[in-house]
């Protein structure tokens, strides 16, 4: 593939005023982006940097939908920016993925490797007809084949959505129809909690209806019994392995769609996110670098990088496969879970590996603690960590001093990221060379984009006031539309700040008296009590910050006097005892730790919160369960089963 050499000179740059430059105008912030673009291989370069057309009413008085633009007229191929160049550049024999299983089979795969494997897949691929723009839903595991096909799909310019394997047949047949994808990619089963679990089942389910599904390649993982559909079904070992290792990577325009990215469905139908190729790519691969990679650039062939996140969540895009690879930076991926054969694995990959940053979520974080609450034994070897990250939703305090304390030697930066599906990268972080670290608290903004927290009407808030946060200054990698529904897109995002041409992003937020911002949850979390507006996350923090308790989930329920009551759902170390004195003690805490308004109403003692995949507490089922009403969908979590366990806990009350 031609084009210019690859620049990785802007990489070098170690200076506080480089990494942080003033970015005061937008001229300064989109030259901004060009240079980190330039780290990237480009095949012809773009004519216009950046174009942002905000919402503004039409003749009719109606909002246009927004249009986002990076580097149009740019022409690069993500797949050969994530392989080819790192293995033309004489880094072939470097390790790119150290695979893990859960049965503990583990593989080693080098940039040369990779790019032999993911020819052959956009050899395959192209055999069963997909071209530039069909869409290929990917239902699958932590498996390198994952990573395969992922960037398979970027070669040849189809456009990949990811599916969590462990998801209903309901779930994936909607992504299934909603993209209208014409390839299904599967296995035969899957290794979860120490069993296989089939997986072509579900897949056979929901390609049954009306879709334009024309083949369905399977990968062999579990040898298990699946049923075949001749003509539609093909083995990936038949299609790949004997497909040529040499192909081609052809170079598509800046906008091309990339992926589609759907949301988790905590609020009505899931959201297909659509992100594109070069503003995503750029974006991706400079905050990787910047959030995860050694400061000093001689050090990074020893750096180790493991992101925890299932391959189908969005820190995964971004922090697993996109940013990692076009760095040429080694990393881990597991198919397991974390306490399989037990609670210890983590620790044990970290040992085995020489993790040095160690990317995970606080759900994960909270469980840990649960798991060792006596703390992390000696016997593992965690001096290999260099800097620590979590992301999903915001750390409470508690959780995360464990997790530095006992991950990181007390000594590791912490970098707690704050962003989402819709805006591609990290938007808000400390930065791995800070000199102090606020424990839960996501600081500032990276160069290049900006926040501000704002009321209702679109005014600055005061310290310690909550109100919404915005995205001001968007980077490359904000998502250009919802797929199919562009009219969804902007209704979510930007109707109600349409004037000033802000991205909502539906989470509350605060800033302290140093001008730092601090995360408060979803908007649709917040707890009205008598008027006193109260974040679940700062109440779930007081509970968790009690020593018997390992995770919280709070919600609003209705109450005729106050408008809103608080009921606390929580999970709890050893045996319950005498749950009624338990249960004031936990209001009492919360009372003292905020306030008599925040007491807890209800305090119920459960195995287990419905989360969703990426770790976000799905606190409505928690009001639905509590009030007794339909459940909305329940199809994105990760933990389905303790829906029933918790409805017969409060029938039980």
């Amino acid at each position: 593939m031609g084009g210019p050499a690859l620049d990785l000179s802007t990489a070098e740059l170690t200076e506080p005023e480089l990494i942080e430059p003033d970015l005061a105008t937008e001229a300064e912030r989109v030259a901004f982006w060009e240079e980190a673009a330039r780290r990237l291989h480009w095949s012809s370069e773009w004519q216009t940097a950046h174009t942002f057309e905000p919402a503004r009413p039409g003749p009719g008085g109606e909002l246009s939908v927004p249009r986002i633009e990076w580097f149009a007229g740019g022409t690069l191929n993500a797949a050969y920016n994530c392989v080819d160049r790192h293995v033309e550049a004489g880094l072939g024999d470097k390790p790119a993925l150290l695979f893990e299983g859960e049965p503990g089979d583990r593989r080693t795969v080098t940039y040369s490797e990779l790019q032999e494997e993911v020819s052959r897949a956009a050899n395959a691929l192209t055999a069963l007809g997909i071209g530039k723009g069909d869409r290929v839903v990917i239902y699958l595991p932590v498996l390198v084949e994952t990573v395969v096909v992922t960037l398979a799909c970027a070669r040849i310019g189809a456009v990949h959505s990811l599916v969590f394997g462990g998801f209903s047949a309901e779930a994936l047949r909607f992504r299934v129809e909603d993209t209208g994808a014409k390839l299904l990619v599967t296995t035969d089963g899957q290794y979860r909690r120490g069993a296989a679990v089939p997986v072509k089942a579900n897949a056979d389910l929901a390609v049954a209806g009306n879709n334009a599904i024309e083949h369905v390649l399977v990968i062999r993982r579990t040898g298990s019994e699946i049923a075949w559909h001749e003509g539609r079904d093909v083995w990936w070992h038949d299609a790949v392995a004997s497909a040529s290792p040499v192909h081609g990577a052809e170079a598509f325009d800046a906008e091309t769609p990339l992926f589609i990215m759907y949301t988790s469905g905590t609020t009505g139908k899931p959201k297909g996110l659509v992100h594109t190729t070069g503003g995503y790519l750029t974006q991706a691969s400079w905050s990787f670098e910047y959030l995860f990679s050694d400061p000093d650039p001689a050090k990074r062939d020893s750096d180790i990088h493991w992101c925890t996140a299932d391959l189908a969540w969005v820190t995964a895009h971004t922090y697993e496969i996109y940013g990692p690879l076009s760095n040429g930076a080694t990393q881990v991926i597991f198919e397991g879970t974390p306490n399989t054969p037990h609670p210890g694995r983590h620790f044990e990959i970290i040992e085995r590996y020489g993790v040095t940053s160690y990317y995970t979520a606080p759900t994960l974080i909270r469980s840990l603690m649960g798991w060792f609450p006596d703390g992390v034994p000696a016997e593992y070897d965690r001096s290999s960590i260099k800097v620590l990250g979590t992301v999903g939703e915001a750390t409470n305090p508690e959780a995360w001093r464990w997790f530095r304390e006992n991950i990181g030697s007390g000594t590791a930066p912490m970098v707690d990221t704050w962003w989402q599906s819709e805006t591609g990268a990290t938007v808000l972080s400390p930065r791995p060379t800070d000199a102090s670290f606020k424990p839960g608290c996501a600081s500032r903004a990276l160069p290049g984009v900006s926040t501000r927290i704002v009321n209702d009407d679109g005014e600055p808030v005061g310290p310690g006031e909550q109100g919404l946060i915005v995205v001001d200054r968007h980077g490359p990698a904000m998502a250009r539309t919802v797929w199919g529904n562009p009219q969804r897109y902007l209704d979510s995002y930007w109707r109600k700040f349409a004037e000033q041409g802000w991205f909502l992003a539906g989470d509350g937020a605060k800033y302290d008296d140093d001008g730092h911002t601090w995360i408060l949850g979803r908007v649709d979390d917040v707890i009205n009590v008598s008027g006193h507006r109260l974040s679940t996350i700062e109440i779930e923090s007081a509970l968790v910050s009690h020593p018997r308790v390992v995770e919280a989930g709070v919600c609003p329920v209705t109450d005729e006097v106050t408008g809103h009551a608080i009921a606390a759902f929580v999970v709890v170390h050893g045996d319950v005892g005498n749950s009624a004195t338990l249960q004031t003690e936990l209001r009492n805490h919360v009372a003292k730790a905020i306030g008599p308004i925040a007491r807890p109403s209800a305090v119920v003692v459960v195995e287990d919160v419905p989360k969703t995949r990426s770790g976000k507490i799905m606190r409505r089922l928690l009001t639905q369960l509590y009030e007794g009403t339909p459940l909305g969908d329940t199809t994105s979590l990760q933990n389905e089963g303790c829906v029933p366990k918790i409805a017969d806990v409060l029938a039980a009350r």
